[in-house]
């Protein structure tokens, strides 16, 4: 995507930065990049269907005049065509086009929006509840209806600038990703809740996507899918994109809705789409077909606290591990609920902190289950500060099922790696060579090991990275005959250089208001 459409996206922020944080302002301007992305669909698809497909539309004016025409003459017509082709229809005094031309006269009316919203989110499932984070009501958008109505009116007016067709390529799910990211950037802690970057992404898509690129249908599972980011990522790695089924849940509502709009705007139909707001671990979802999945993708809450009740001893998840993760910390309870619900010819890959890989008492114990099943096939350890909100060093665990061995590779990542201000980037070359060397499963010093199953039991099933990657350099010894002729050589220097300047200390004129000072330097040098 451009750097231009980059700074155009970016810009219209400014409105709103300083208002209120940004995991409060995104999702008003997502929330409005959606809508003017549907309106403008609307207003395209009505032009292809007078004019027939084409590549080169007319300005928007000339658009909306076809629309208007068309709904003045036949309301109905329109509606049905446009929900049977897009599966929602805009009414012409609520497109986004139509707000822009109220605002440009000063014209605009905050409740028209909201109607707006209200109308769209009725008309079926997928809209459900869309818009309910964004209170147009807020006193954050201006003390009165006045100022919070002028507010509004200059973030559609930035907004509106924004072609989202203006590229090739999936620029309009491209942009919004590009808007996560930076919401992300910018909401600390809170990023954690809806983001994965990029580079993670991509590892675990290519990785889980291995062997499976012709697959068709595709089915894709995150049980803690935030934005949906980590999901959409495998549409870069499976040949059919179109045959990609999307499974995913998501315990925060605002989050909920930011991914049901993402997918959308990549263009999921609802017919791919079967996402759930709710909790993970303590309700199976979904326990319906399909209930297992190609590929398993998740970047859970780092030690997050759940119930650990007895009744999950009896869960199909949890039950033939004999221990459940610890109340403080839920990992492999996350780890298991994604595991159980894999396909015997899928891949898992699930982001999580390294305590997972050494700590002890039940989760040790979940842990020796997992190996001696040869269920995990790598741990792949991150480089620390790569995540929003967390400077903590992170490991992508790969998971399948029904291996013919017992055999872990180790990859130690943690030192490739860009610095940046504030954060750590993995760069392509980094990622290429974490993806090449889980293909070719071999050892490489200072940077993989696959380690035997035997291996791993003389460690106690201790999986610490360190363990069975060693990248320790050894300091070049030291030359005492060289390190002592260069502190002679030094010392020499010094001297040479202190006689230098009290030579030049004594050229000086020495006057009442010097002297003093002159002669406390003298006797710094032993003078």
């Amino acid at each position: 995507m451009s750097t231009t459409l980059n700074n155009q996206l970016w810009a219209s922020a400014d409105i709103l930065r300083g208002k209120m944080d940004a995991s409060e302002y995104k999702n008003y301007l997502l929330g409005l990049i959606f809508y003017k992305y549907l309106s403008d669909v609307e207003l395209r698809e009505v032009y292809e269907q007078e004019n027939g497909q084409t590549t080169e539309f007319p300005e928007r004016e000339e658009q909306f005049k076809i629309l208007k025409d068309w709904y003045d003459e036949d309301k109905d017509d329109l509606e049905e065509i446009m929900r049977l082709q897009r599966g929602y229809f805009i009414a012409p005094e609520q497109l986004f086009y139509h707000f822009r031309q109220k605002a440009d006269a000063y014209e605009f009316r905050l409740v028209d929006l909201q109607s707006g919203f209200n109308d769209l989110e009725r008309q079926g499932d997928q809209f459900s509840n869309l818009f309910a984070d964004i209170d147009l009501n807020s006193t954050k958008l201006g003390s009165n209806d006045q100022q919070r109505n002028v507010t509004i009116t200059e973030v559609i007016k930035a907004l509106d600038e924004i072609d989202l067709f203006e590229h090739n390529g999936d620029v309009i799910g491209d942009a919004y990703e590009y808007l996560i990211g930076q919401f992300a950037a910018g909401a600390g802690k809170k990023a954690g809740e809806f983001y994965t970057p990029q580079a993670v992404s991509r590892i675990i898509s290519e990785i889980t996507s291995i062997g499976q690129e012709n697959r068709a249908p595709f089915h894709i599972y995150d049980p803690t899918m935030g934005s949906g980011s980590l999901m959409l990522n495998i549409r870069n790695y499976v040949q059919d994109k179109d045959k990609i089924h999307y499974h995913g849940q998501e315990l925060n509502t605002t989050t909920f809705n930011l991914a049901r709009m993402n997918l959308i705007l990549h263009g999921v139909d609802k017919g791919r789409m079967r996402l759930k707001n709710g909790d993970t671990l303590d309700s199976d979802w979904p326990t319906e077909e399909p209930h297992q999945f190609d590929a398993v993708v998740m970047n859970p809450p780092y030690s997050a606290k759940w119930s650990a009740a007895e009744k999950f001893l009896s869960d199909a998840r949890f039950e033939r591990y004999g221990k459940l993760a610890p109340k403080s910390k839920a990992d492999f309870a996350f780890l298991l609920h994604g595991f159980y619900h894999l396909k015997d010819t899928g891949t898992m890959g699930i982001v999580l902190p390294h305590g997972v890989l050494f700590r002890g008492a039940a989760e040790g114990v979940i842990r020796k289950a997992l190996l001696e099943m040869g269920a995990i096939d790598a741990v792949i350890g991150l480089p620390a500060n790569i995540f929003y909100g967390t400077s903590i060093p992170t490991t992508v665990i790969i998971l399948k099922k029904n291996r013919d061995n017992r055999d872990v590779l180790f990859i130690d990542a943690s030192n490739d790696f860009e610095k940046q201000k504030n954060q750590n980037m993995l760069r392509d070359s980094d990622i290429e060579k974490i993806i090449r060397t889980y293909k070719s499963r071999e050892n490489d010093e200072k940077y993989a090991h696959l380690a035997s199953f035997e291996e791993i039991e003389s460690n106690d099933f201790n999986l610490n990275i360190p363990r069975y990657v060693d990248t320790f350099e050894e300091e070049e010894p030291i030359d005492i005959i060289a390190l002592g002729q260069e502190i002679v050589d030094l010392n020499q220097e010094i001297s040479k250089t202190e006689q230098e300047f009290l030579s030049m200390l004594n050229q000086l004129a020495v006057t009442d208001d010097s002297r003093e000072i002159i002669e406390a330097t003298k006797r710094i040098f032993g003078e």
